[in-house]
């Protein structure tokens, strides 16, 4: 079996934060959160990893990010673009939007060969998640064997508006039964809840739920199932939002569960979760950062 491959989504527009969160500065050495993740990923024990990104960004992402870490780990870039259809299909005018997760992957597929880990480039999911994930990937397994790192929604949410988490349902087996995304979760009085009508209304959920992060260990042969689905996807959703109907990966993940064509084993942790969200959450994390490199978590410059 070829090792394990870490799969990192770097495509996305940033809109609510406000610009190319990707590459923004989280420390005064200009680390931004992919080093970090690519430096856990490599103590774990990772030797590819995938960037996906759009053609656009490749010089400046490069120039940023990639010529550092490429000493260190076997490093390929994918590209997502709108164009990328299935046959017959053609994009919606005036659509720029990204097509979402499950096709972000989708545009990876050619470098994909082993069993892959796959997680957002503006997320930090703190160095026991690589450690869990890619553990449990190493192992040879049935094609239909899944994990998922699952954190408690409280250590997830942000101060300054909205975030959007896969909610779980854990079986007395450690297997999520099911995975709902939620678009719009907030901090709420005390408490937390998610809105799925602009603030209209809410429902009440409890800060021990436990979410998903989008840090999912997969099987190759899920990339096919991504596939097929794909053309069905677009002839439903692009008459009714054509602008941003997204083939999200927790929703793609849902329906195989369900129709019991894969199983998703629940990895949990206790770590806190931080990211970039919203723009106010950057001098958070700078400082979360500052504070574990003064505990010896990381070094002072990571690539030295």
């Amino acid at each position: 079996m070829n090792k394990p491959i870490l799969l990192i989504m770097a495509a996305g527009m940033g809109s609510r934060f406000g610009g190319p969160k990707q590459i923004e500065p989280i420390d005064e050495h200009d680390h931004v959160i992919l080093d970090f993740s690519v430096f856990d990923a490599i103590r774990a024990g990772f030797k590819k990893v995938v960037v996906i990104i759009k053609k656009e960004m490749e010089a400046d992402f490069e120039e940023r990010v990639g010529k550092r870490i490429r000493p260190h780990v076997q490093l390929e870039y994918a590209f997502q673009s709108l164009d990328k259809l299935p046959a017959g299909f053609e994009i919606p005018e005036g659509r720029v939007k990204p097509w979402g997760t499950a096709h972000a992957i989708l545009c990876a597929k050619e470098f994909l060969d082993a069993p892959f880990a796959v997680l957002n480039a503006d997320d930090f999911y703190g160095a026991d998640a690589y450690q869990k994930i890619y553990a449990f990937l190493k192992e040879e397994r049935p094609e239909s064997d899944c994990a998922m790192v699952g954190y408690q929604l409280g250590n997830t949410l942000s101060d300054f508006g909205s975030v959007a988490r896969g909610v779980c349902e854990i079986g007395a087996d450690g297997k999520l039964v099911t995975l709902t995304e939620r678009l719009k979760i907030e901090k709420r009085d005390g408490a937390a809840a998610f809105t799925e009508d602009d603030g209209k209304t809410y429902t009440p959920l409890a800060l021990d739920t436990l979410v998903s992060m989008n840090l999912f260990g997969l099987q190759r042969s899920v990339l096919d199932e991504f596939e097929a689905r794909f053309p069905a996807f677009l002839t439903e959703n692009i008459p009714l939002n054509p602008q941003k109907c997204e083939y999200l990966l927790p929703r793609v993940l849902d329906a195989l569960m369900r129709e019991g064509r894969i199983n998703i084993r629940v990895l949990e942790t206790s770590a806190r979760w931080h990211g970039v969200t919203n723009r106010p959450d950057l001098p958070i994390l700078k400082a979360a950062i500052r504070k574990m490199k003064d505990e010896g978590q990381y070094p002072e410059e990571l690539w030295k």
